[in-house]
């Protein structure tokens, strides 16, 4: 099976277990929609509850592609039975001569609507927000874990080629680590939302889609590449998180488009959870995902070189690709930290941020 068999839903994907799983994810999908009645606004209401929840098990990112399809579906009904109330408004107030009095009652409805939707969306956005803040309070003052704890995640992936001795954790991360098992680290640019725990497992989709309580969130959280590890550790850490129109998660990394922002603001900080460190940003890029079959550099493969050559192969790449030029450089044995995000200026793009370890000032 070549690789441009393996797309479902209009998605490419670039393993046979991928694609496996997501036909899985497509027999739910089609089943669903034989069950519902896409034109029925309650039984979408109910249908986009039961997502939500996670009644039903997905693998792939066509759990979040379903989800915007029935959130569409209820728009559309929502359309379809205004159009025939103001059908029905129309012909009433023609015969009661009620028009104003109809549309500023209809205008007043509509208000609270939307009020009632932003109202939500800040609720939860702030609420994910607090969250954030209750954990990086919890790790700086070192305090005891209070709240529910949470259900079962997938395996965390600390990669490990054979036996290595055990490091110690930092005692920042003790508290966090017992109730989070998938933490990895913790991620800080000055000046951006970005201040996130930085999660990993053996699934790279996961986090795409689930906040740090392995509940659903369109959030998603910042997790690191499965195949990275921090014990060995690998040349090149890479990160990844979503790009939110809120401004939420690696949203803020657009900022470094510009030269001038990267230089008042050239360093990245990012902890293991068994150590602190401090990144120079070196290159800042915009990628793409590319098919299995495109002989061309791929960012998110470089995670070790084979040797220096090919180490020194990939920074000229990187330095190719940069907006700019930041002047800084890596030799070979440096250790590397990738940031990712998506960038919407073309199909599968990616706005990337690669910085190497240095001391601390």
């Amino acid at each position: 099976m070549t690789q441009t068999d393996y797309k479902v839903e209009g998605r490419q994907f670039r393993t046979k277990s991928d694609y496996a799983r997501a036909l899985h994810d497509k027999q739910i999908m089609d089943r669903l929609r034989k069950e519902t009645d896409l034109q029925d606004r309650q039984q979408l209401e109910k249908l986009k509850r039961d997502l939500q929840s996670g009644k039903y098990k997905f693998f792939t990112l066509l759990e979040q592609d379903f989800m915007d399809e029935v959130e569409e579906y209820i728009l559309d009904a929502s359309g379809k039975s205004k159009k025939k109330m103001d059908a029905y408004v129309q012909q009433e107030l023609k015969r009661q001569e009620k028009r104003r009095k109809f549309t500023i009652a209809a205008c007043s409805l509509v208000a609270a609507v939307c009020i009632g939707y932003l109202g939500i969306y800040s609720y939860f956005g702030k609420k994910s927000d607090d969250t954030y803040d209750n954990l990086s309070q919890m790790m700086e003052n070192q305090q005891s874990f209070t709240g529910t704890p949470a259900t079962p995640v997938p395996t965390a992936q600390y990669t490990l080629d054979e036996p290595q001795a055990p490091k110690e954790v930092l005692e920042k991360y003790k508290n966090l680590l017992n109730n989070y098992e998938a933490l990895i680290g913790w991620v800080k640019i000055d000046d951006t939302n970005i201040d996130y725990p930085v999660m990993q497992t053996a699934d790279n989709e996961y986090y795409l889609t689930h906040n740090i309580d392995q509940q659903y969130d369109r959030n998603g959280s910042i997790f690191m590449d499965k195949d990275c590890d921090v014990l060995k550790p690998s040349m090149n850490l890479i990160l990844y998180g979503h790009h939110m129109r809120s401004g939420r998660m690696f949203a803020g990394l657009e900022k470094y488009e510009k030269k001038s922002y990267w230089e008042k603001h050239p360093y990245i900080q990012f902890d293991t959870i068994y150590e602190e460190a401090q990144w120079e940003i070196m290159y800042v890029f915009r990628s793409k995902v590319y098919s299995q079959e495109e002989i061309v550099f791929k960012y998110y493969q470089f995670i070790d070189a084979n040797g220096e050559q090919e180490f020194i192969s990939n920074m000229q790449e990187m330095a190719a690709l940069s907006l700019y030029d930041t002047g800084v450089t890596a030799e070979y044995g440096d250790q590397l930290l990738t940031l990712s995000t998506c960038d919407y200026e073309e199909n599968n793009g990616r706005f990337v941020i690669v910085a190497k370890k240095v001391a601390k000032e």
